[in-house]
């Protein structure tokens, strides 16, 4: 049985644990700005050999990849859905990137 806090305690224990929160979500956004990097990448090739942004088997390999790779505590949906969100916002950087002239 889970021993009970006062409240004191209680909002210690909730700043420690906000602090490791606010460092993990740093960690996300450095890792999602080297990711758009790498699709930034993706995109000048992309552009130069006139290949399409949307590509489904690439898509479906990406979601078997964390598939397999997720070990929990977040459902394989809910890792899912963050993924589809993801590739939704690089399509998007992609999309932007080939219609500039690649200054972005």
């Amino acid at each position: 049985m889970e021993r009970r806090h006062d409240p004191d305690e209680a909002r210690d224990k909730l700043e420690e644990f906000r602090v490791l929160v606010d460092d993990v979500d740093r960690r996300i956004v450095a890792l999602l700005n080297e990711r758009t990097r790498v699709v930034e990448n993706i995109g000048r090739v992309k552009r130069q050999t006139q290949m399409p942004i949307y590509e489904p088997k690439r898509e479906d390999q990406v979601f078997a990849i964390f598939s397999v790779s997720n070990r929990g505590p977040l459902t394989e949906e809910a890792v899912r859905r963050i993924f589809e969100r993801i590739i939704d916002e690089m399509r998007m950087i992609q999309r932007l990137w080939m219609k500039s002239d690649g200054e972005q």
